[in-house]
């Protein structure tokens, strides 16, 4: 058993407005760890930007993502923000700044078509996440 929780750090490019998949450096993290039974903990410590799980075999999924929170979530003259990006704030706080993933064998537990995602709302940005692994 790992009593000592392993915490790495990872960068992401984000360019433009996306869902970023992140599953492969969530499974390093994992497999550097060496914890056999346990849970991944990815966070972002961005408030303009989150983390979620999704579909990662059709890309227009992600599209029709992006396009539903921007319908939920549109600019409104009334935001009273000074740096102008309250729909990011809004789309951050509605995906959640973190996900845990279960560990067995080694292994993150994931559904088939199932991807972890760095989700970026106010790009163009160079960001930070987290992945914390717990046996």
């Amino acid at each position: 058993m790992n009593l000592k929780p392993m915490i790495y750090e990872y960068r992401v490019s984000a360019p433009r407005k996306d869902f970023y998949n992140i599953t492969s450096e969530v499974r390093e993290a994992v497999a550097k760890s060496g914890v056999q039974d346990g849970i991944a903990v990815v966070y972002c410590p961005h408030t303009t930007a989150g983390i979620t799980i999704n579909e990662n075999a059709d890309s227009n999924v992600v599209r029709d993502l992006l396009l539903g929170l921007d319908k939920a979530f549109p600019d409104r003259p009334e935001f009273r923000h000074e740096e102008g990006n309250s729909t990011a704030h809004l789309k951050a706080s509605a995906i959640g700044s973190s996900a845990t993933v279960i560990v067995n064998k080694g292994k993150l537990v994931l559904g088939t078509w199932q991807g972890i995602f760095f989700c970026e709302f106010d790009p163009p940005r160079e960001r930070t996440f987290f992945v914390k692994v717990v046996g």
